[in-house]
């Protein structure tokens, strides 16, 4: 049947439509920028139309011949007005646009919980699908707590939290009871009820196997992570405000966002009947399997990367999770103009390593490799295969080539002793005459130690890295020429 998706762009609706289209049914995205589906590999599957639901006019075309609509969309980030008005509004243009259109179920997901003192975040979501189904379209509700997946805003507050802190003083929103779900139960749940054939609206809460305080759900994560035991002390005077303040500067999450998390924090978020979710699903996935499932998702890292969405790999976070959802990255970049052409930037760039070296301060990377020979590491020893010639899943010196596009771009994977995940990468743009290097260093950090590595290595970066592109520039430009590109 036909479909309309909003919030294709956002972490549940870019995970959605590919398993829609897989089961076959005809697609289509609402989005207010149409480029930001640009990159998904799944781009020339689906019909994109250009909309906002805050913008009546442009909700008719979206809707038009779709029998089934999902509505993905709720304002997170507190700013600049009233982010409930924006939802309420919305929610009452997308249910009238539906009604007019004769759509036949809107499925909406919401947020777990129910008591009085619920934050204005948990409210508001409930109160879009109260909206929602004030109108004659049945909407199928459903009601989730923590999802638990790579890149999605809970999981990685929870994540950062644990890795950093060994000891946390926290409010007393740790003893709160979650019933956290894996990302793939919820994906699941959404497609199975498109087929739903209920003439009236419905709400389905859902949940994992699991009951866990927030406590003992990170020192679950600290288990599989393979971290020492985390110590954890709730005391009763962190406000919500302090809170997001300092899960702010911890984590990648911008205050903004972290606040109205912290405060739904304090609301139990459990499930009264489950047998819903376990009707439909063989085996829901346990907290503790969906937290190593989004670990192995997150551990590459090439979110950063020019060119990650092209790499095959299943662990890689997918194009639309947040800019945070391969982990905190840090990053040194540099870009050189060049009279070279790009075949000849890439020349230069593929030669580094082994006897050749690394255009600059030999000596450093040297002492590098001994240190890293000394703690264990591989080091500098292996060298290099050919002392031009490159191929993805080689050695070089401590790294491993895990990317090259011939006459473009290379990427190499550190393999020495970090406190962290490290990346050089290096792409040539441009044409004959006007050439550009950019070169990164991407380094994700682990825990406290991975952050104190970088900063203490910065004045290196500064002494090294620019010097190493203008010199791989200016190589590239000087190239020995053979007689046969001579002739």
């Amino acid at each position: 049947m036909r479909i309309l998706v909003t919030g294709a762009s956002g972490y549940i609706g870019g995970r959605l439509v590919p398993r829609l289209l897989d089961v076959g049914h005809d697609v289509r995205c609402l989005t207010r920028d149409s480029r930001k589906l640009d990159a998904d590999p799944w781009r020339d599957r689906v019909e994109v139309v250009q909309g906002d639901v805050l913008q009546p006019e442009s909700l008719t075309n979206s809707l038009r011949d779709c029998e089934v609509a999902f509505y993905l969309i709720h304002s997170m980030e507190e700013g600049a007005g009233d982010f409930s008005e924006r939802d309420r509004i919305a929610a009452r243009n997308f249910r009238d646009a539906a009604e007019a259109a004769r759509v036949r179920r809107i499925i909406y997901l919401g947020g777990l919980g129910d008591n009085d003192d619920m934050s204005r975040h948990l409210s508001s979501r409930q109160e879009v699908g109260e909206i929602l189904a004030s109108g004659s379209t049945p909407v199928t509700e459903f009601r989730a707590a923590v999802i638990i997946g790579s890149g999605s805003v809970s999981f990685e507050m929870l994540r950062y939290l644990t890795e950093v802190l060994p000891v946390m003083v926290t409010p007393s929103w740790v003893r709160t009871q979650c019933q956290p779900i894996a990302v793939s139960d919820v994906l699941a749940l959404l497609v199975d009820a498109v087929n739903e054939e209920e003439s009236e609206s419905s709400v389905r809460e859902i949940g994992g196997p699991d009951r866990l305080t927030y406590e003992e759900m990170m020192q679950v994560y600290a288990e599989v992570a393979g971290l020492p035991r985390r110590l954890i002390l709730p005391v009763p005077v962190l406000s919500p405000r302090l809170s997001s303040h300092w899960i702010g500067l911890v984590t990648p999450l911008p205050t903004g966002v972290a606040k109205p998390l912290v405060e739904s924090l304090k609301t139990e978020v459990t499930v009264a009947d489950n047998s819903f979710a376990e009707s439909r699903l063989d085996n829901l996935v346990p907290y503790r399997d969906a937290v190593a499932r989004a670990l192995r998702r997150s551990s590459d890292a090439e979110i950063a990367t020019r060119w990650s969405d092209s790499s095959p790999s299943p662990a890689k976070p997918l194009p639309r999770d947040p800019d945070w959802a391969g982990g905190t990255v840090l990053l040194d970049e540099r870009v050189v103009r060049s009279s070279a052409t790009k075949e000849d930037l890439f020349w230069a760039f593929t030669r580094i390593g082994g006897d050749f070296g690394y255009y600059t301060m030999n000596w450093a990377w040297s002492i590098r490799g001994l240190l890293d020979s000394l703690v264990g590491g591989v080091g500098l020893r292996r060298g290099r295969r050919h002392p031009e010639d490159i191929r993805v899943g080689e050695s070089l010196d401590f790294w491993r080539v895990v990317a090259v596009v011939p006459g473009e771009s290379l990427q190499l994977a550190a393999e020495m002793k970090l406190p962290g995940q490290a990346w050089l990468t290096f792409q040539a743009e441009g044409t004959d005459g006007s050439s550009q290097l950019s070169q990164r260093a991407v380094f994700v950090p682990r825990g406290l130690l991975g952050r104190l590595y970088w900063w203490a290595l910065v004045p290196f970066h500064f002494a090294i890295f620019q010097r190493m592109a203008n010199k791989i520039a200016r190589a590239a430009e000087t190239r020995p020429k053979s007689p046969v590109s001579a002739a």
